[in-house]
């Protein structure tokens, strides 16, 4: 075996060693590992979903006419009906909302949120609170709504805003187990 033979090769074993190394010092002072488990949070910390539906009927939506146009609310909600949205009775808001929409959510409703924020075209403004029960989202649709996203726009919106990330003050909800049915 030639001199350069044997040095190419304690060169790339040096590299292999230090790579493990290297490796096994990240995984031990990783500093966010509990964070996946939910080790660390607060008692009272919201147990918070973020995990994107896989399907539109999963979304319970309450639509909120906050313009002086009627019907509004009515015209979003049966299009949320027709896109396979869980829908409620839709209704006037207590507020006037100049935008396109303000969606409404709690710890539950996180990434269905970020999904309803994509048939706006991340136009709209997301409003958080953690004392909010239940999986239903109000949307209060605004004056400067034209229309819902077609449902190419939502997936190059989806892709534009990314993943739904954790609130402040909350904790990722465990992951529940599929039920066996499911394989």
């Amino acid at each position: 075996m030639s001199f350069a033979r044997v040095r190419a090769l304690v060169v790339v074993g040096v590299l292999s060693v230090a790579a493990l190394v290297f490796v096994v010092v990240a995984l031990v002072r990783d500093s966010q590992r509990d964070f996946a488990n939910g080790d660390g949070c607060a008692a009272d910390a919201p147990l918070a979903d973020i995990r994107l539906p896989d399907d539109p009927a999963e979304v319970k939506v309450k639509v909120l006419n906050g313009t002086s146009k009627s019907g509004l609310a009515e015209a979003v909600t049966s299009e949320f009906k027709n896109r396979r949205f869980a829908v409620e009775n839709p209704s006037k808001s207590k507020t006037k909302f100049k935008g396109v929409a303000e969606i409404r959510f709690g710890p539950e409703a996180v990434g269905k949120a970020q999904l309803l924020r994509a048939y706006f075209l991340a136009q709209s403004e997301m409003v958080y609170s953690p004392k909010r029960k239940g999986p239903v989202i109000e949307i209060v649709i605004g004056d400067e709504y034209q229309q819902l996203a077609t449902t190419t726009e939502v997936n190059q919106s989806l892709v534009e805003i990314g993943e739904p990330t954790l609130p402040p003050g909350a904790c990722l909800k465990p992951v529940e187990a599929k039920a066996k049915n499911d394989d």
